[in-house]
């Protein structure tokens, strides 16, 4: 008989540690949505520099998103909270499991905006400009607005996948849900169990997640065009 046949499902362990498991999740939720709101902003910000920008920004920029994109998001990790304190700047793994978070999403996030950006036809910038809107007003209305919602979906895949890439940040220890299933997995050895629960726990996360993002495009995107 296979071994598997044996085995003694014993999920008990597992759920008298709720307490900590809800505070692993939230702690991943906050992380997450921390990331995804400050990674926009940088992605925003990167965006626009690179296709609006002068030519020095827009070489930083580019330097940027290679390096990120072409690094492993763990080493990225390692940098902040393992090399970086060797130059005097120490923070806690939860912050720097933060700043790695933001600098790797915007970095993704940067190429999906501009790509919406440039999606943006030439006429609708010049009538902004026929009506008398200052730059910072046909930037926020007439282009980031239209370009975020063609690009939409690309990017809440991407704030997704941002959440389930931060199960990767418990290798610094920060006090996320895989660092917890880790703890939880030292001192009950239930690995099954415990990885079973964690597993089911980041799907509904995840599917909790798109539910949000698709209200919040009925809510704040989804606007006819002439508005």
């Amino acid at each position: 008989m296979h071994p598997f046949m044996n085995y003694s499902f014993q999920f008990e362990a597992v759920f008298a540690a709720w307490p900590q498991l809800v505070k692993g999740t939230l702690n991943t939720i906050e992380l997450s949505m921390l990331s995804m709101v400050f990674g926009l902003m940088v992605a925003i910000v990167c965006a626009w520099g690179k296709t609006a920008g002068p030519r020095p920004l827009r070489w930083v920029i580019n330097v940027y998103i290679e390096l990120i994109r072409n690094t492993p998001f763990l080493v990225q990790l390692f940098f902040f909270f393992f090399a970086l304190p060797a130059l005097g700047l120490r923070w806690t793994a939860y912050t720097a499991a933060l700043v790695a978070m933001v600098v790797n999403l915007g970095a993704y996030a940067t190429e999906i905006i501009r790509a919406g950006i440039e999606s943006i036809p030439k006429g609708q910038i010049e009538a902004g400009l026929a009506l008398n809107l200052k730059r910072h007003e046909i930037f926020r209305f007439v282009i980031l607005k239209p370009a975020l919602r063609t690009v939409y979906p690309a990017l809440t895949s991407q704030f997704i996948l941002l959440m389930l890439s931060s199960a990767v940040v418990s290798a610094i220890s920060a006090n996320d849900l895989t660092s917890v299933a880790a703890n939880l997995q030292s001192q009950t050895f239930r690995s099954f169990e415990i990885y079973i629960v964690v597993a089911g726990i980041y799907l509904l996360l995840a599917l909790s997640f798109s539910a949000l993002f698709r209200v919040i495009y009925r809510l704040a995107l989804n606007y006819p065009a002439g508005r």
